[in-house]
């Protein structure tokens, strides 16, 4: 591999990661909003007119465009790419987006690799933990490692296995995110946001997610049914408070679903 980066996609994470990996000129990049040439020129990053320019004698590759884009880009660069060079696929998109665009690049003699970034790109900057999956993740490791990645793992050969793990992470983290907005909405238009936090702080168990995950389940299947019409209420009291209660009302759909297979698998027995 040479020493040249290109990179496809100057957002945040482009930005971010030239930054702290004082890449300058090491890297040509390339974004389709000309605005950004400003941001490439701020951290020595080398400002391409086109994808074609950024990618000429480029080995290693980094793609970090929208999630909407990240096909797209593949489509329009692949071609472009230098025989041999590694696509490194670092948008958060589903495995099957991942795989179509593998399928563009290698068609045109370019290597696929699935990296998924398990963390905000700030704070983290280098120290940002990636998955990498694909048959040259190896290669690919040590190449991110050189532009100075300190947290890196191969997790397979499958494309599509590193972002496998970071989607199915996300209905977690991002359900989370979803169910505080609305608890807290709610919370505050009943006017007992402190409460409800206090009696969260006192209720919370040190597990781990596997305990936690394990210990959850059993409730749903054991308790669903009882814990889906509570959550109906839920969504009542929620309603009545001006608030759509869109992950409640689904949280009794999921519970319910737990309570009747768990009956159905104890008929069967």
């Amino acid at each position: 591999m040479t020493g040249l980066i290109a990179q496809i996609g100057f957002g945040e994470a482009g930005l971010t990661f030239a930054r702290a990996g004082g890449w300058r000129s090491r890297a040509r990049a390339y974004d389709i909003a000309p605005d950004r040439a400003a941001a490439m020129a701020e951290c020595g990053v080398a400002a391409a007119s086109s994808a074609s320019e950024a990618l000429a004698g480029a080995s290693l590759v980094l793609s970090l465009v929208t999630a909407d884009e990240a096909l797209a880009a593949a489509q329009t660069c692949a071609p472009l790419l230098d025989p041999g060079a590694i696509w490194c696929d670092m948008n958060s998109v589903a495995p099957e987006t991942k795989q179509a665009a593998a399928r563009v690049v290698e068609a045109a003699g370019g290597r696929f690799v699935d990296v998924a970034i398990l963390a905000p790109v700030n704070p983290a900057g280098m120290a940002a933990p990636l998955l990498l999956s694909g048959r040259c993740a190896a290669e690919a490791q040590d190449g991110l490692a050189a532009l100075g990645f300190s947290n890196i793992r191969v997790v397979g050969d499958a494309v599509g296995r590193a972002s496998a793990i970071k989607m199915i992470r996300s209905v977690m983290v991002k359900g989370i995110e979803a169910l505080t907005a609305e608890m807290i909405a709610a919370a505050e238009a009943a006017g007992v946001t402190d409460e409800v936090l206090a009696s969260l702080d006192a209720s919370e168990r040190p597990w781990g997610w596997g305990q936690r995950a394990q210990y959850n389940l059993e409730r749903m299947a054991t308790h669903g049914q009882r814990r889906a019409a509570e959550m109906e209420e839920v969504a009542r009291t929620l309603t009545a408070l001006g608030i759509e209660p869109i992950m409640s009302a689904a949280t009794a759909l999921r519970q319910r679903e737990a309570a009747s297979r768990a009956r159905k698998r104890k008929e069967i027995a």
